[in-house]
């Protein structure tokens, strides 16, 4: 690694698995301090930290920077708040923020249950917005930052049993796009990382929820299998390749890309 992002502080939302932990350790591989926000935190604030979470820690601390995990629910201002006071005292200011805390179940729009339908937006979309509110102040003060939303195909591709996921991921496109106008004159770019399905713990849910809905007695491994196959490069993108990605419009060489939403998918639509 070129250590290119030294003295950077990055807060990534929902770091402690998936997409975000990936994003989390490519960018302290390049030097950033590092601060993860996970609702997970919060079974373990008053308790002793738990293996894997401590594991993370370790993680991340390998590559030299300064390393915050704390409880964060993008749902909830006041949390938000408390998040940002603690990881600043720790990291410093923020100059880079990647919102991926993000959630979605499978429902058809017809019976679907409105307190899901509001607490996918709230966490997908809302909590984007949240998160974004309390960062882009200080990065237009200081005439440098990034901020990169996660978002996925959802954003321009609709898929049945899916209303509420691809509804909070086109408007983060939408939100993208306006923070990276209100962030351009300062120095601060906002793109959104759009990537197909992702082999993640949440993926393998997601297709254990399909199947089990299905009743056709197809295997988890058997599903993935054939989403695999249904794409273009016959796999299923990593999480490293999205989080290379976030490093590179992290650094100088992708101060002029903003606004953009970036797609992920081998040639898959979805």
């Amino acid at each position: 690694m070129t250590g290119k992002l030294k003295d950077r502080s990055a807060v990534v939302t929902g770091g402690l698995t998936g997409q975000g932990l990936a994003i989390a350790e490519a960018l302290a591989a390049e030097g950033a301090n590092i601060a993860v926000g996970s609702r997970e935190a919060a079974r373990w604030r008053d308790t002793p930290e738990p293996t894997h979470i401590a594991d993370v820690r370790k993680r991340l601390s390998t590559f030299g920077g300064t390393v915050f995990i704390g409880h964060l629910d993008v749902r909830e201002t006041d949390v938000i708040a408390q998040f940002a006071t603690a990881a600043e005292a720790v990291c410093g200011p923020a100059d880079i923020l990647v919102n991926s805390a993000g959630m979605t179940t499978e429902q058809p729009v017809s019976g679907h249950s409105e307190d899901l339908w509001l607490k996918i937006i709230d966490t997908n979309l809302n909590g984007a917005f949240r998160m974004t509110r309390t960062y882009l102040p200080g990065m237009i003060e200081r005439k440098w930052g990034r901020i990169i939303n996660i978002g996925s195909t959802a954003a321009s591709v609709g898929w049945k049993d899916n209303p509420a996921y691809c509804a909070s991921k086109s408007g983060l496109l939408g939100l993208t796009r306006c923070v990276a106008l209100e962030g351009a004159p300062h120095g601060v770019t906002c793109v959104m990382i759009s990537p197909t399905w992702v082999e993640t713990e949440l993926m393998r849910n997601n297709v254990l929820e399909l199947v089990e809905r299905e009743g056709k007695g197809r295997t988890v491994e058997e599903a993935i299998f054939d989403i695999a196959s249904q794409n273009p490069q016959n796999r299923i993108i990593q999480s490293d390749e999205v989080a290379a990605l976030a490093v590179f419009l992290c650094g100088e060489g992708a101060k002029g890309i903003t606004m953009e939403n970036i797609q992920i998918t081998g040639g898959a639509l979805w």
